[in-house]
This record gives C-alpha cells, sequence and structure tokens, in this order.
C-alpha cells in the first residue's frame, strides 16, 4: 500500500467540500480522479499530499513513500538553467560524485603505506558502490532523454526558467518530476500544454513507470489509456469504478440504474407498509400487526435517494441559410507572424478545399499556425493566398481564450448587446441551457470561471445560427460533461465545421476529414483521429523494410557514391563502438571484483592502479555509448 484516506471531512469555512472519503492506493495503481470543475479534486490532492489538513478522519502514508505532485511551475527556480533545473534532482549523487574526485585526488597523493591510506580507499569503494547503485553514471542520459521525449531537445541547456513560456515551464516541472521518480506520481492535469508527440511520448513513459499514478485530468483519451481504476468525487463522496473511463461511464450507468430500481422499490415498500399501519393501528384484530409494521419501518435502513448528476449544459447550433456545395477553397496560403524584418512565416503552400456538411479537424505541432490559420480564413489576420468563401456561407468564431468576449459586461449584456431586438426570455433561455443562471447571468464576463466563460462562448455562437462553425480548441476549460455534451450537439449539427482540437478523444467523435499543418504545408487524412494515426503507422511499415541491408541495394543506386561510403564508414564505426563498448563492461566487472576482494585491501599500490584504471574505463565506456548513441540515430 502506498497511500490511504479514512472517513476524510473537509470544509471551505462552513461549505461541506468532502464528506467521509475513504479510498486504499496500492502499489502500482493507476488512478483518475474525475469529477464537475469546483467539486473538490484538487482539495483531496493537497490533502493526500500533506499541503491540507482533514478537519475530520486520517491520511495514511506508508513509510518510505515519497509523493511527487505536479501543480503549475510548481519546484521550479526562476534563477536557474532549463539543464541545471534538472541536474538540481541529482544533487545527492552530484556531491557524492564530488567527494569521489577528492578522493582520487587524496589517494594517489598518499604514501601507499600510510596509515589513512587504506581509509581513504574503503571509504572510495563504499560511496562508489553507492554511486553506482544509485546510477550516478547515467545522470545526463536520464536527463537527456526525459528533455528530449518532453519536447525540449531544441532548447539551450543554457536557457534561462526565467525566459520560458508558462506552458513551457510546466512542461519542465513535469520533467523534472519524471526525473525524480516519487513512489507515488500525482498529476494535476498533466496534458495540457503537449501536443501529440510529447503527449504520446508522456504515455508511453508513464505505463513503464514504476510507482503509482494518480491523475486528474479532462483528456478522456489519456485516461481510457493508462489508468486502470476511476474515483469520482460526486455529492462530495468517493465512488471508485474498476477500469478505464469507458469502462466507468458503462459501470456507472449500472450502478444508477440499479440504485434507482432498489430505491423506488423500496419506497413502494414503505408507502404500502404505511398504510397498513395508519388503516389497521386502531382494530383490536389487526393492531398488532400494525405495529408490528411501525417497528420494522423505524428500525430500516432507509436508501437516500440516487444522486442526481449536477445539470449538465445544452448545446444546441442551429441555421436557416444553407450554402452551396463548394463551402471553402484555399489555394497556395503562406502563415505568417510578426511584422517587418521581425516576420516569421510558419507553413506556406497550403492548399485545401472543404464542402458543405463536412467536419474538418487541423492539427499538427505546437506553434505551426493552426489559430493562425483560422483567423487567415476568417480575415481576421491576412495572410499571402487565396481564400474563396461560397455563396451563402455564414461562419461563427469560437476563440479558444474567449478574448472575443467583452470581459467588463456581464453574460446577460454580452449576448443582449449582440442581439440587442431579442427578448428578454430568449436570451435568458440560451444562458439557461449553458447553466449561466441566477447571479452569474449578472457577473461580468472577467471573474466568471474559464468554464463559465467557455459556456458564454459557445450561447453566443448558438444565437449566431451559423451554417459554418471554425472553432478553436473549444473543450479547453470545460468538464468532462460539457466535454460530451458539446461533442453530441456537434455530431447532430449538420452544418460545415472547421476546428482545431487536442482533445483525441473529440478528435475520433467529430471529424470526417484530418488537415495536419506542419512547416513544410497541409496535407490530408479522410476519417478521424485514429484513422490518421493508421495511416502514420502504414507509412512508418512500409518505410521500414528500406532500412535493412537486404534491402540497401534496391535504394543505393540514387544515392551518391560519397553518400554510400560515408554510411558504411559510419557503420563499420557502430560495430567497432560495439565491440569496445561490450568490452568496457566485462572490464569494469572484473575491476569491481578485484577491488572488492578483501587481499586486494591489504596490496595498497594495486589497489590505487585498479581504481584508476576503473574511473578510465568507466569515462571510455560512457564516451563510447555517447558516440555510438548519435551515430545509431543517424542510420
Amino acid at each position: 500500500m502506498l497511500a490511504s484516506l479514512d472517513r476524510v471531512v473537509k470544509y471551505f469555512g462552513d461549505k461541506l467540500i468532502l464528506d467521509g472519503i475513504s479510498a486504499v492506493l496500492e502499489d502500482n495503481d493507476r488512478v483518475g480522479l474525475i469529477g464537475a470543475n469546483g467539486i473538490g479534486k484538487s482539495t483531496l490532492l493537497h490533502i493526500l499530499c500533506g499541503k491540507l489538513d482533514p478537519d475530520e478522519g486520517e491520511v495514511g502514508i506508508s513509510g518510505g513513500v515519497r509523493i511527487g505532485m505536479l501543480e503549475q511551475n510548481s519546484g521550479l527556480s526562476r534563477g536557474r538553467t532549463v539543464y541545471a533545473e534538472m541536474q538540481s534532482v541529482f544533487a545527492e549523487e552530484r556531491a557524492v560524485e564530488a567527494k569521489l574526485r577528492g578522493l582520487e585526488a587524496e589517494i594517489s597523493a598518499a604514501p601507499v603505506h600510510d596509515e589513512g591510506y587504506n581509509r581513504l580507499c574503503e571509504e572510495y569503494s563504499r560511496l562508489s558502490a553507492w554511486f553506482e547503485a544509485r546510477e550516478g553514471y547515467q545522470m545526463d542520459v536520464r536527463i537527456r532523454m526525459i528533455l528530449n521525449g518532453m519536447g525540449f531537445e531544441e532548447k539551450s541547456d543554457e536557457l534561462p526558467v526565467s525566459a520560458l513560456s508558462g506552458g513551457e515551464k510546466t512542461r519542465l516541472a513535469l520533467a523534472k518530476l519524471l526525473l525524480e521518480e516519487p513512489e507515488l506520481l500525482i498529476l494535476d492535469e498533466p496534458t495540457n500544454h503537449l501536443d501529440f508527440r510529447t503527449l504520446m511520448w508522456l504515455e508511453d513513459y508513464l505505463q513503464s513507470y514504476r510507482g503509482g499514478l494518480l491523475v486528474v485530468s479532462h483528456d478522456r483519451y489519456f485516461l481510457d489509456k493508462m489508468v486502470g481504476k476511476i474515483w469520482e468525487i460526486e455529492n462530495r463522496k468517493l465512488i471508485a469504478y474498476k477500469g478505464n473511463y469507458t469502462k466507468y461511464k458503462q459501470l456507472r450507468e449500472e450502478r444508477i440504474r440499479r440504485a434507482q430500481k432498489e430505491y423506488e422499490a423500496q419506497q413502494l415498500k414503505i408507502s404500502a407498509m404505511r398504510e397498513y399501519a395508519e388503516k389497521n393501528i386502531t382494530r383490536a384484530s389487526t393492531s398488532n400487526m400494525a405495529k408490528s409494521r411501525l417497528h420494522q419501518l423505524e428500525n430500516m435502513d432507509v436508501l437516500e435517494k440516487p444522486y442526481d448528476r449536477v445539470p449538465t449544459p445544452h448545446f444546441q447550433f442551429t441555421y436557416s441559410r444553407r450554402p452551396v456545395k463548394d463551402v471553402l477553397s484555399v489555394r497556395d496560403l503562406k502563415i505568417e507572424v510578426g511584422l517587418g524584418t521581425e516576420k516569421v512565416t510558419l507553413s506556406e503552400g497550403i492548399t485545401f478545399q472543404v464542402q458543405r456538411g463536412e467536419k474538418v479537424a487541423l492539427i499538427g505541432p505546437n506553434g505551426v499556425g493552426k489559430s493562425t490559420l483560422l483567423k487567415a480564413l476568417l480575415g481576421i489576420q491576412p495572410q499571402e493566398g487565396d481564400i474563396l468563401w461560397g455563396a451563402n456561407v455564414q461562419t461563427g468564431y469560437y476563440e479558444q481564450e474567449n478574448r472575443t468576449l467583452n470581459q467588463e459586461q456581464t453574460a446577460l449584456e454580452e449576448l443582449w448587446g449582440r442581439h440587442p431586438i431579442a427578448p428578454e426570455y430568449q436570451i435568458r433561455g440560451v444562458l439557461g441551457q449553458v447553466l449561466i443562471t441566477g447571479d452569474n447571468s449578472f457577473k461580468k464576463i472577467g471573474v466568471l470561471s474559464g468554464g463559465e466563460r467557455a459556456r458564454v462562448a459557445l450561447a453566443v455562437l448558438m444565437m449566431e445560427h451559423a451554417n459554418t462553425l471554425i472553432l478553436d480548441e473549444p473543450t479547453n476549460h470545460l468538464d468532462l460533461q460539457s466535454k460530451e455534451e458539446l461533442e453530441k450537439s456537434l455530431v447532430e449539427f449538420d452544418g460545415t465545421l472547421i476546428f482545431v482540437s487536442h482533445d483525441r478523444y473529440f478528435l475520433n467523435t467529430i471529424p470526417t476529414k484530418i488537415l495536419v499543418l506542419s512547416p513544410d504545408g497541409l496535407t490530408v487524412t479522410n476519417g478521424n483521429f485514429n484513422d490518421y494515426l493508421a495511416g502514420q503507422q502504414r507509412q512508418e511499415a512500409a518505410a521500414a523494410p528500406s532500412e535493412k541491408p537486404e534491402k540497401k541495394e534496391n535504394t543505393s543506386f540514387y544515392r551518391s557514391k560519397q553518400a554510400r561510403a560515408e554510411q558504411a564508414k559510419r557503420r563499420a564505426r557502430i560495430a567497432r563502438l560495439e565491440e569496445e563498448i561490450a568490452a568496457s563492461e566485462s572490464r569494469i566487472s572484473e575491476l569491481e571484483a578485484a577491488i572488492a576482494d578483501p587481499e586486494t585491501g591489504a596490496d595498497y599500490e594495486r589497489l590505487t592502479a585498479l581504481c584508476a584504471e576503473l574511473e578510465e574505463t568507466r569515462a571510455a565506456h560512457e564516451a563510447a555509448f555517447l558516440e555510438w548513441a548519435e551515430l545509431s540515430e543517424e542510420e
């Protein structure tokens, strides 16, 4: 067992947040924690980490278990460089490494038969064994692997942390936490700010992580792939389900249906017993039986009415004007940002068409210009190239950070200002559909939560009745239930849809076509995200045989004589390095065994020579390994 919660209760002021929460995290558990926004998920995580104390109940952490929790920009020092920040994880190992270098100098300077010489060698042997057991010689390799996986391969090691964006700092904090390898890893929305490449690397890394994982995420695809249990906080209680997110939805529906039937059956029984008692309590012949019924009612464990889930928003997108078949034609579009001498081209040669009723997803790495492309289509941001919209096309735009909303207006004023002749009941009705009701409709948009602002922006879109919707990350800030309701509405929408999203569940549900934007241009794949991935895998499989030696004859004709000679030279060097690495590993084992031999300790000259040779062999092994890794990547 890693950790446990026993009847935990937590209040904020007089508001009850968590009521009698009990749960256990076992070794190697993979748990997804879900629930509506503001339900208490982060509160539970902070209690588990010891950052908050429960008002009642107990939190148990097994001895020696280290808990690492990812929060925004957590644990970063602005004064360090990116690489130094990662190196700080190995502060103890680096201190021991410095001590080993110092001992080497002392051993080489001490007289061989001096009384302290043996103590120095024993200390060196002890520290060296500790350092190797902690994989000290692999520190830089592990740092580089995780930095590259988390998307920092193109960042300078000397770049200061203070120069990173907010999203980059979160990624670096996650990279550092992965390097620390706590026994219990707690991640709060780890998939934010990650592109598909980095996200897939993280999933692969976490699947082989040696420890427990507790994750809060609105990424349903991530939850499906990563977790084997779901903890749901609902009505201040925690309910556990076995399985991933898809399995949880099935089990939850079954549980609610079963609980409702049991509740209704008991209510019927209670009603019948009470009615019998009332009719027969005054009759001498049936009085005892009536009293027995009343006694049974007093001692009955009355089931609580199954909790009705927090209301979910309802989205509905309609239009009145039908556009022509060819909705959009784009040709030779160049995406640029910046002005004058600072102008940068993100992508060019972009050509594609969209027809009426198509649902088109635009994907690609961060920073390639996806949002800029959407703005170019709308004329918000001028670009070079041809953009032709068909007749009768009416566009509606959702901006991912909702900057099109007036932060100083209330939700009611925002919609009414856009539709001044609409009756108040209609405006309130639309806001009610997205759960902006009561006092919230009179709050300024700037003070609403991210999820509330997103729902206001979607309400604005609903009232525009556009036949072509252009959406930039529409699921950002929405909780799981709101995402699923939005998906349903967009599946039912028979208009045209062009959108950017990193939500892979959303990308599998909605699109009929995938546009992949890169610095080299744009490619088109029919189908959803899984179809796109399958196509990528087929391409990789088709390309794989060309890398086999027996197939090289088929492609060598197209390469220059110099290129073939360089490849042969590189392969010969790789083979020699592999021999050197194997030989050095064998020699390191022999030297370590010899140094550990008690007879060697009595021969000071031999011990000194062995220690010196061991360090030289390790250094040569590391240099050969790094060269081998670099050359292998070029193959």
